[in-house]
């Protein structure tokens, strides 16, 4: 409990007079600090009548500077409770930007703000003294440091035990109480008892059992509590009124919640989950004709073509084979090779070599499909660094549309290429025992997560016979392909290494840069 007297209401012109400080444990006190402070400059008659501290009392008493490491001392990591404590904190930081200590970071309470959220109508006004009189305090406030502090202390357990009643139990209940004024659902927060601070995923269920959402949590206790301290989008608002029943699975790792997340939604549909309203899966082929084109096709084969994606949608797709056009002079009519009198536009144009004359061979059309396929297995900057020399000439030109367009495409086509080259480095890899210095692993087999384990908890060993199994160079199912990008994102974070592996675990070799500006 904290308590401050000053000489007026400012941190920038007024100066501290007073401190006190109870520290309690259990709620029983374990010390006290207490100290006048001299302001260093005359104390105004008025706040001399408030408080009965005169210049004398403060002549001989510390200077902050004296004063304040001891209580930044006595305060420790100790959660700061006040009344208005936002006052006291505003003086103490103040003090230590003045004198190079770091600010005051420790949780705070206020219990002004809660007894304007339990008991407001109860008492006619929320000051200290009005509400130690009503709560019978021992102690009677009399704006003196020390005996406000322990009026405070008395007030805050008043408070405390009517916030159990609400389903406080917790610090971060309390801590989130004063935002929960007027949500209309703070009454269904008892659903969420028995949950733990620990990651995972919960789901939400309507009367029926079926599952409105699935979400994923570090800590899932403050996580699902947090739905019912207040908010104003409509998505959650409907999304609590049909809230009957949380269902939660505990996690090992943050790996396997995020996992656990996607294959619960893929698997249930959950209507408020924006992920399960994707649309369907796309892939982009190179067809196997004599003059090969790019090909846009919903079914992905077991073949020897070369395939990017797969795609949320048409029009994602799209945007890739126009990152390629651009990028190399590929083919793009359709029609039969010779079949016309004349060049295609594209032809025309000079952005495409088209064999629609016959006056293409396959020989001189060849080293496109090459420059291609090379590109995109072994160099990518083959691919990007045309596009980025021709995003850099439209932006000069101050064709800042056109070049903001084709930064998009590039973007598209580098993150098609890495993803690609990610997916085909965790099949090749097979299974892989993976662990962090924080003694987090994950045991994983082509891409899916198999097993996960956290800090203290014994790992599982590999199989001694690994069965090699016939797989996709890109992901079959648009849920392959977010849950190996989960996995190599948890890689690229966590530092994690290789313990074991059925298969050597290469990485790409070259790294695809995206640009993230338009240089001019």
């Amino acid at each position: 409990m904290l308590d401050l007297e000053t000489t007026g209401g400012s941190p920038t012109g007024c100066a501290i007079t007073e401190i006190g400080a109870v520290s309690y444990r259990g709620g029983n006190p374990t010390g006290t600090f207490h100290t006048l402070v001299n302001p260093g400059a005359p104390i105004p008659a008025f706040i001399t009548v408030l408080t009965g501290i005169t210049q004398a009392m403060v002549i001989e008493a510390p200077r902050i500077e004296e004063a304040l490491p001891s209580l930044l001392e006595f305060i420790g990591q100790a959660v700061v409770v006040g009344h208005n404590v936002r006052f006291d904190l505003s003086f103490l930081n103040a003090a230590c930007d003045r004198l190079g200590y770091p600010r005051i970071r420790n949780h705070s309470t206020d219990t002004a703000a809660l007894a304007r959220r339990l008991c407001r109508n109860e008492v006619r006004n929320l000051k200290l003294s009005s509400l130690s009189a009503h709560f019978r305090s021992p102690v009677t406030p009399i704006h003196r440091a020390l005996d406000d502090a322990r009026a405070t202390a008395h007030v805050f357990w008043a408070l405390l035990e009517r916030a159990g009643t609400l389903g406080v139990t917790h610090l971060d209940d309390l801590l989130a109480l004063r935002r929960a004024r007027g949500s209309p659902f703070y009454s269904k927060l008892a659903l969420t008892e028995g949950l733990p601070s620990r990651p995972g995923v919960y789901l939400f269920r309507d009367r029926i059992g079926a599952i409105l959402y699935v979400g994923k949590a570090n800590n899932l206790r403050s996580r699902v509590r947090s739905y019912f301290y207040g908010g104003d989008r409509r998505n959650t608002t409907s999304l609590l009124t049909e809230l009957s029943a949380i269902e939660h699975r505990v996690c090992a790792t943050e790996l396997e919640a995020e996992v656990t997340e996607l294959r619960l939604i893929v698997g249930h549909s959950p209507r408020y989950n924006r992920r399960s309203k994707g649309g369907a899966a796309h892939w982009v082929k190179l067809t196997t004709e004599a003059f090969p084109r790019l090909s846009l096709v919903r079914t992905l084969r077991p073949d020897s073509n070369l395939y990017l994606g797969p795609f949320r949608g048409r029009r994602a797709a799209e945007t890739l084979i126009e990152a390629i056009w651009d990028a190399v002079p590929i083919r793009r009519c359709r029609g039969q090779a010779g079949g016309r009198s004349g060049r295609c536009s594209f032809a025309q144009l000079g952005v495409a070599r088209c064999p629609c004359d016959g006056s293409l061979s396959e020989s001189e059309y060849q080293p496109v499909i090459e420059r291609l396929r090379f590109g995109i297995e072994q160099d990518p900057a083959l691919l990007l660094d045309p596009l980025a020399e021709r995003m850099g000439e439209l932006a000069r030109e101050q064709r800042f549309e056109e070049a903001g367009w084709l930064r998009d495409r590039m973007r598209t086509l580098a993150r098609a290429i890495t993803r690609r080259n990610q997916w085909k480095a965790l099949q090749a890899a097979g299974l892989l025992r993976l662990e962090t210095a924080g003694r987090e692993g994950a045991l994983i087999d082509c891409g899916r997560l198999v097993a996960a384990w956290g800090q203290g908890e014994n790992p599982p060993l590999l199989p001694l016979d690994v069965s090699a199994t016939a797989t996709f160079q890109v992901p079959s199912t648009l849920s392959d392909a977010e849950e190996a990008v989960l996995i190599w994102n948890w890689l690229t974070r966590s530092g994690a290494v290789v313990l074991e592996s059925s298969n050597p675990f290469a990485l790409p070799r070259r790294r695809v840069e995206i640009p993230q500006r338009i240089a001019v």
